[in-house]
């Protein structure tokens, strides 16, 4: 991937809802080929951001372009290079896979579509079911079957709206490794999610809250620029441990992961003293490991103020 390629470069953009601001004086620069991650929770703006920066929806202010076009006054020209995949599977349940996706390719007045079909259905894997009903698949196909009728027509950025919801681990799993191939090949991906083990699947992450991004930057560096420090500890007591610890003013977050707690704060040396009458004690394990996007996302989200 190519950092000197950039797929969108936008500044300012901002949606107004009646007196609310949905989106509030947003950048960002997304590099081609690049697999980009806008977490939040559920109405923090994510969606209505990727929708402006694809020319889907008019931004109340700002600028910028996506894959060459200008925001504002080239939308239509950005609508024909983009693949939509939403969250709830949104095609034709009373169709097979191959007449959804022969539908689909008919709707972008694609050339030779039959043969563009067959290709799709092979691409993904989905040429043994070609004549089932898309209503009879399991989640994990319905998933494979959207992804393929939002490529069909070849296009340069692709938008991921909760792309995992309601299926199983290999399934998900099979999922971003089709995303990552398709990156790879220099198409661009948005990925609109609340999800942490989607945002891991991610080159960069945008933390985005009350519609304002709170930080953005590749994923491996977010967390140690927010400056959190975590201890994880496992062992007996722990619900005594979280107990007390969350009454202290120096720890920031004890949160359960499975059998460990993570605990973490801003003040390093706080953080040691606050877990210290506990360190030495049999039948506990305590380890300093690097904070994780969770933990850097809770942190964020305490900060944020709220835009009602």
């Amino acid at each position: 991937m190519s950092q000197q390629e950039t797929a969108i470069d936008v500044c300012g953009l901002t949606k107004i809802y009646g007196h609310k601001k949905v989106v509030d004086d947003f950048d960002l620069n997304v590099p081609k080929g690049a697999v980009y991650g806008f977490l939040g929770p559920n109405g923090s703006g994510k969606t209505t951001t990727i929708r402006m920066v694809c020319g889907l929806l008019t931004a109340n202010a700002g600028s910028g372009t996506c894959l060459g076009w200008d925001v504002i006054s080239q939308s239509e020209k950005i609508k024909t290079e983009v693949g939509y995949m939403t969250q709830r599977f949104s095609l034709w349940e009373d169709l097979t896979i191959r007449e959804n996706l022969d539908f689909v390719a008919r709707m972008y007045n694609i050339p030779d579509h039959r043969r563009k079909v067959s290709e799709s259905l092979e691409n993904l894997g989905l040429d043994g079911r070609s004549d089932q009903l898309a209503g009879t698949l399991s989640g994990g196909w319905k998933q494979r079957l959207a992804l393929s009728a939002c490529m069909i027509h070849d296009p340069k950025l692709l938008l991921l709206d909760e792309p995992t919801a309601g299926v199983d681990p290999k399934a998900r799993r099979e999922f971003w490794d089709n995303i990552h191939d398709l990156a790879d090949s220099g198409v661009t991906i948005l990925v609109s999610t609340h999800y942490m083990d989607e945002a891991v699947q991610c080159d960069f992450i945008a933390y985005i809250a009350y519609g304002k991004k709170l930080i953005d930057g590749p994923s491996g560096e977010i967390a140690a620029r927010v400056g959190l420090h975590t201890w994880r500890v496992e062992g007996k007591g722990l619900s005594e441990i979280s107990r007390i610890l969350k009454q202290n003013p120096n720890i920031e977050q004890v949160a359960r992961f499975g059998t460990a707690l993570h605990i973490s704060g801003l003040d390093e040396a706080a953080l040691r003293a606050a877990i210290a009458p506990w360190q030495n004690k049999p039948d506990i394990l305590w380890r300093e490991q690097p904070p994780g996007l969770e933990e850097t996302f809770i942190h964020l989200m305490n900060k944020a103020g709220d835009n009602y």
